[in-house]
């Protein structure tokens, strides 16, 4: 983001028992696992459909919106099987001091649903930071950072939680981070990123949120982010079937219905 020039009751005997911390070689083990799950799990969703939406809202004083930027679409594969994004619904941008920059836009497609695939893993620095778990399951906890940047391109910096037993991501918590003169002079809020099993199988992103002050020279500025996944659905192609050389498209399969 940019900004304008304007601008307990009793004592409890004993502790619940808890799993041992791995050793380092099991660490490394389960980061590089961790890796192979995720480009897995990045792969299985380039076969998805799903509807996303996106509101971004610049608050006064008061924490009450004054402006806001919102976006739904759908995310959809044309006729040729290419990748597209349907917009559904636009309003018009009513943010007062704020700009909505390439870089967030690059930061809302592919670092607050944060994917840690084999590709990314020379790029980031990963520290074991213990256990804990969340909505019941298990975690191992991950710090993650980016090793260097390359000017122009988005990384993640923050904390990752992984399944002690799928080895995937559930939830994600840092902010969009890079380099180079574009982003010198703007601030870009921390986010939380929750998962949910789709189909029994992936954890897909599902639920980004973010409630965070924005300190530009100027002054600071609160901000309140959400973004919502749903309606997750396996892409099944058209078949075309010729009748005397005429091709026919046979009707479309329908989608899995999703599983949670």
């Amino acid at each position: 983001m940019s900004r304008f020039i304007v601008l307990l009751a009793m004592a409890v005997p004993a502790l619940a028992w808890q799993a041992p911390d791995p050793s380092p070689e099991e660490i490394d083990r389960i980061i590089r696992r961790m890796a192979e799950k995720e480009t897995e799990f990045a792969r299985a969703r380039e076969r998805y459909i799903w509807h996303q939406r996106y509101r971004f809202e610049e608050l006064g004083p008061d924490r009450r919106p004054v402006g806001k930027l919102e976006m739904e679409m759908d995310v959809l594969f044309d006729n040729a099987g290419k990748r597209i994004e349907r917009v559904t619904y636009a309003p018009m941008n009513t943010l007062r001091n704020i700009i909505f920059t390439p870089e967030d836009e690059q930061d809302m497609r592919n670092v607050q649903p944060f994917v840690f695939t084999l590709k990314d893993l020379p790029n980031y620095r990963v520290r074991y930071l213990g256990r804990e778990k969340i909505d019941e399951i298990d975690c191992y906890v991950f710090a993650v950072k980016p090793k260097s940047m390359v000017e122009g391109q988005r990384y993640f910096a923050g904390i990752v939680w992984v399944d002690d037993r799928d080895l995937q991501i559930v939830k994600t918590y840092g902010r969009g981070v890079g380099t180079g003169k574009r982003v010198a002079n703007q601030r870009f809020p921390k986010f939380e990123t929750w998962r949910e099993q789709i189909d029994g199988r992936y954890w897909f992103p599902t639920y980004t949120v973010s409630n965070d002050v924005l300190n530009f020279e100027n002054g600071p500025i609160p901000i309140r982010l959400v973004m919502t996944y749903r309606d997750y659905k396996q892409f099944k192609a058209e078949t075309t079937i010729t009748f005397e050389g005429v091709d026919e498209p046979a009707a479309p399969a329908k989608p899995l219905a999703k599983k949670q």
